[in-house]
């Protein structure tokens, strides 16, 4: 009998209480060959359904997604520690994707003619084919979708190697599409080990790959792609800016840092990790910041009251209290937290740092948990810098009542995002990606539905 470890088997660890909740054998050779068959020959027929037919199927996916919304939370909430009322959400939320696609989407792939001397010629989008997406554990369902629901619409077939920790909510997922009436091969489950992953990248019925994740995962897996001369995309790490200027409205600033910053117990990649405050309002924000920080409700991620989780995984939370340390030990302050909660399970105070200055360990680094970084700047500019100086670039806020000056932000500010007055959120009618380590491509809006589209002319009696 083959021993059940973290070689053979992708383990599901319970954060809250340490406990192994379940275990996943990684799949041999032959069935991630039989996965990628399936997915082949799904989409040979799939790209020929009426687009009509696979917004029905999207619309059906949104039913069985809220029908089964409380057991697909529970395991959230289970597998990595959400808080369940914010994992319902993120099942509600992922239903309303489906719904919004369905609707919008069809207008999206509509050919596009194009003015030419002599003949007609339009631009076409065909789907490439069956993607390849490598997923993490943050958002073990709204990940997931957000790339999928757009790519399927447009005709590609999707398998999906999600991340081990969360293997419970990739099979619920499955469940669903099945429910839903989704053709086999159009939406693929592989559990496989890194080097199964490599191998289907190389494999020639895979047209393009997707991954969100670490920079250290994606570099490996663009390398790979580029390789294989493979269309990729990657929404990877961030360290987000979040301005706040002296004619900001506080309250509605600090409002929203909290949740910005502390959201799914801070493991967020566009979270707001910097909080860049001009130096006329750095104390009274902090003031404010503080209070409504210590406020949260750190507990059983299946109360409902609860805010603040267990963390994902042990070792990610062992990495983020050496952040905090390192930072410490720079010269920061402590303002609140600062370590491992006492008893069981995997929880890391809500934690604020002071006093942050370009050159500490938080500022440098995305720390990814409840930690806040707090960080004083002279006037606008040198907090346009401050926020710029960054290897990611993924979204950025900025709280001021002078439009125009947040408008003149927002174009020198080297994020995919600028969000001006709320805090960063993903929203089908947006798009979403980064720049610089944070990434290359973009999700959602029209962008997610052709950026894995064969934008092909069709050029008729051009003699």
């Amino acid at each position: 009998m083959t021993a059940i470890n973290f070689q053979t088997h992708a383990l599901s660890i319970n954060p809250a209480s340490g406990e192994q909740i379940g275990h996943y054998a990684y799949e041999s050779a032959a069935a991630l060959d039989a996965a990628l068959a399936r997915a082949a020959t799904g989409f040979a027929a799939w790209r020929r359904t009426p687009v009509a037919a696979r917004t029905d199927l999207l619309l059906a996916l949104a039913g069985a997604l809220r029908d089964n919304a409380v057991a697909m939370a529970r395991m959230i909430t289970d597998e990595m520690g959400k808080p369940v009322a914010q994992a319902q959400g993120e099942i509600e939320k992922c239903a309303q994707l489906c719904e919004w696609y369905a609707a919008n989407g069809p207008a999206m792939l509509q050919a596009e003619p194009a003015q030419v001397p002599a003949g007609q010629a339009r631009i076409e989008y065909r789907p490439l084919g069956p993607l390849l997406a490598v997923m993490p554990w943050n958002f073990p369902i709204w990940q997931v979708l957000r790339g999928a629901v757009p790519a399927l619409l447009a005709g590609n077939t999707y398998v999906l190697k999600h991340a081990p920790n969360v293997m419970g909510s990739a099979y619920l997922l499955l469940d669903a599409f099945k429910r839903a009436g989704f053709p086999e091969g159009v939406f693929e489950v592989i559990n496989v080990t890194p080097d199964g992953v490599s191998k289907a990248i190389a494999d020639p019925r895979i047209a393009a790959v997707t991954l969100t994740g670490s920079v250290r995962a994606g570099t490996a897996i663009g390398a790979q792609a580029g390789a294989a001369l493979k269309k990729c995309v990657l929404e990877l790490g961030g360290s987000d800016p979040f301005i706040v200027l002296n004619d900001a409205n506080l309250d509605e600033a600090v409002k929203a840092a909290v949740i910005g910053r502390y959201q799914n117990t801070g493991q967020v990649c566009a979270a707001a990790k910097r909080l860049i405050v001009e130096q006329g309002v750095v104390e009274a924000f902090t003031r404010k910041f503080v209070e409504a920080t210590r406020a949260l409700v750190m507990g059983d991620p299946h109360a409902a009251d609860t805010y603040i989780g267990p963390m994902a995984r042990f070792d990610l939370r062992e990495e983020l209290d050496q952040q905090v340390q390192a930072t410490l030990a720079e010269g920061a302050t402590l303002l609140l937290g600062g370590g491992k909660a006492e008893g069981n399970g995997n929880y890391y105070q809500p934690t604020v740092l002071a006093n942050v200055t370009d050159q500490m360990t938080s500022f440098k680094q995305e720390l990814f948990g409840p930690v806040a970084s707090i960080i004083s700047a002279r006037d606008p500019r040198h907090a346009l810098e401050l926020a710029n100086d960054s290897e990611f670039g993924l979204a950025s806020t900025i709280y001021t009542s002078n439009a125009a000056l947040a408008e003149q932000l927002a174009d020198e500010l080297d994020t995919g995002g600028v969000f001006i007055n709320g805090y960063c959120a993903s929203d089908p009618r947006v798009t979403f990606g980064g720049v610089k380590k944070s990434g290359f491509g973009r999700e959602l809006s029209h962008f997610g539905v052709r950026e894995f589209c064969n934008a092909q002319t069709v050029w008729v009696d051009r003699n």
